[in-house]
């Protein structure tokens, strides 16, 4: 996915489009299109202490630590003092692994849920990521809206990306989000984050979705569209969502990530 450096445009308070040089986004850039936003929406609402990324690599890290820990008191000649200063370190970690091991396991469910959705419905076209109580009592909310190729029928591929292009686009699709606003109000104490795709009928996945036809908004709610459009395509299909789209349900996600309690550092 190549963007521009212009690429985000506000076509109304609630509306972002994002435009790339490419054909169709294909299944691996929508996967880490919506990857992306769900970590910024964790950070920028104050659901997680850090970026998702330098949380994934503290958590391997403690993993990491623990394992060796273990294999280091099993030694005979580790001397007693130097023995509790382990097994007091050895605590300390695993608590902290305790506490971040729910919200990583979600994480990880999540994304493979997603993959194997792109694998199923690979012209997937709105996904809604709600942040609140309920899906019904959203606080923040923010709609993905995919343009695709009319000859998207399936993905076989993986969803691995150089590494420069995933930068650019991950750079870009932020950038667009940060001009907006999004993220800028906070959402103070541990809440939800709820998947919601817009798939076939057929989409059969009863692990990772489970069918929510009736899903719709409160009225008087209005989401952030994020509108991401391929510039090659033709003019005449302007619109993010392709034909057909009245044949389709909404899904939600089995895996719901729950934001964690932390205390947020003091601004001196």
């Amino acid at each position: 996915m190549e963007l521009a450096e212009g690429e985000g445009t506000t076509e109304g308070k609630n509306d972002v489009d994002i435009a790339n040089t490419a054909s169709s986004l294909g299944g691996s850039g929508v996967f880490h299109i919506i990857n992306d936003i769900v970590g910024f929406v964790l950070y920028m609402h104050q659901q997680i202490p850090s970026v998702l990324q330098d949380m994934s690599l503290d958590f391997d890290g403690l993993q990491t630590e623990f394992m060796d820990l273990e294999a280091h008191l099993t030694q005979p000649e580790v001397k007693p003092l130097a023995r509790r200063k382990l097994v007091s370190r050895k605590r300390e970690v695993k608590h902290e692994i305790k506490k971040l091991q729910k919200l990583m396991s979600s994480i990880s469910s999540l994304r493979s849920a997603l993959q194997l959705m792109i694998r199923e419905a690979p012209d997937i076209q709105r996904v809604v990521l709600i942040l609140g109580g309920s899906p019904l009592r959203p606080q923040k909310a923010y709609e993905l809206l995919f343009t695709h190729s009319d000859n998207v029928l399936s993905f076989e591929g993986d969803f691995s990306k150089a590494k420069l292009q995933k930068h650019f686009q991950k750079r870009f699709t932020i950038r667009a989000l940060i001009s907006t606003g999004a993220g800028s109000t906070s959402c103070p104490g541990p809440m939800r984050l709820f998947i919601l795709v817009h798939a076939p009928p057929s989409l059969n996945l009863p692990q990772h979705f489970i069918p929510k036809r009736d899903f719709r908004y409160n009225r008087k709610f209005v989401p952030l569209k994020l509108r991401f459009k391929c510039r090659a395509q033709d003019e005449a299909t302007n619109s993010p969502l392709n034909s057909g789209t009245n044949d389709l349900i909404w899904f939600q996600c089995r895996h719901v990530i729950k934001g964690l309690a932390f205390q947020k550092p003091v601004d001196e």
